[in-house]
């Protein structure tokens, strides 16, 4: 929002200098993905600007980190251990553990979210807390406490015991974001829903659910995030058969220094925009339903 033509002149000072310092603080977080985008189209196998590539020689940019990175191997080049399809199952499992968490998230954070925005619900404020404790927790503490817990019950190393240990991490955004959406949800509705007839299930999904579907969604997005970022929990809980994106390149950082783990952050990157473009959308149509109008 532009100022108004009888700001004085400590008004505009303040104000510019609060958009040059916001300008120094978004440069500040966006600084290393510049670095890192163009370096995966490097073809110098270190993690370096060489002088040809910052003169734009067609030589020194390739895509060839990507097609390792994809398992596409140059039969012109010498086939070693870092041209395999490790990088795509990790993928595979980062997905697949990604959605199936999500949706248990998903499930059990909205209806615990729809428990707790009830006025007479007991002991709401012991209840929330032990729900969001897994934010607030350190997470290697959580995890360790994880370890030994699922071991007693044989689901270490397994896929069923990483999806439940990221669902109990993903569960707490989507209680925030579902308590939030209902702050504003008139319960009248429900009222009204009920006198003309309809049972629990039909108000629910006829009512409720598409007024907290942005909210619901949204939880499901950081949810998801959360799941597909996560190493700490996959390296207590998980096996070599359960290898994710995450893991994947914590260990080709201890392991084997390769751009491949550029192309993998640039992707990563570009799939968190797509997320986080998403959530803003949610969120204004959310704001629309609510009659709240933008300027």
């Amino acid at each position: 929002m532009a100022l108004p033509v009888y700001a004085t002149t400590g008004q505009r000072i303040g104000y510019y200098s609060f958009l040059t310092y916001c300008g120094f603080v978004f440069f500040f977080l966006i600084a290393p993905i510049f670095v890192v985008l163009p370096l995966s189209f490097s073809s110098s196998p270190f993690f370096e600007f060489t002088r040809e590539f910052m003169s734009f020689e067609s030589e020194a940019w390739s895509i060839r980190w990507y097609k390792q990175m994809l398992g596409i191997c140059d039969p012109n080049e010498i086939i070693t251990t870092v041209c395999t399809d490790k990088w795509m199952r990790g993928t595979v499992n980062s997905f697949y553990i990604g959605f199936v968490s999500t949706f248990l998230a998903t499930a059990l954070g909205t209806v615990a979210a729809l428990g707790l925005s009830r006025p007479h619900m007991p002991f709401k404020g012991l209840i929330m807390a032990i729900l969001i404790s897994p934010m607030i927790v350190p997470l290697i503490i959580t995890a360790a406490g994880m370890f030994f817990f699922y071991s007693k019950l044989g689901l270490t190393h397994s896929y069923t015991g990483l999806i439940l240990a990221h669902t109990a991490l993903g569960t707490p955004f989507v209680v925030i974001t579902v308590t939030a959406t209902l702050t504003g949800f008139d319960n009248n509705l429900i009222r009204a829903s009920q006198s003309l007839g309809a049972d629990t299930m039909r108000t629910f999904f006829k009512v409720i659910m598409p007024l907290i579907l942005p909210g619901v969604i949204s939880g499901a997005l950081f949810a998801f995030i959360t799941s597909f970022d996560e190493v700490v929990v996959v390296l207590f809980v998980g096996s070599v058969e359960q290898v994710t994106i995450p893991r994947q390149m914590w260990a080709g950082l201890r392991q084997e220094i390769s751009p491949v783990i550029l192309c993998m952050a640039t992707c990563l990157v570009a799939l968190s925009i797509a997320l986080l473009t998403t959530v803003e959308l949610l969120r204004r149509r959310s704001e629309r339903l609510r009659g709240i109008k933008h300027r």
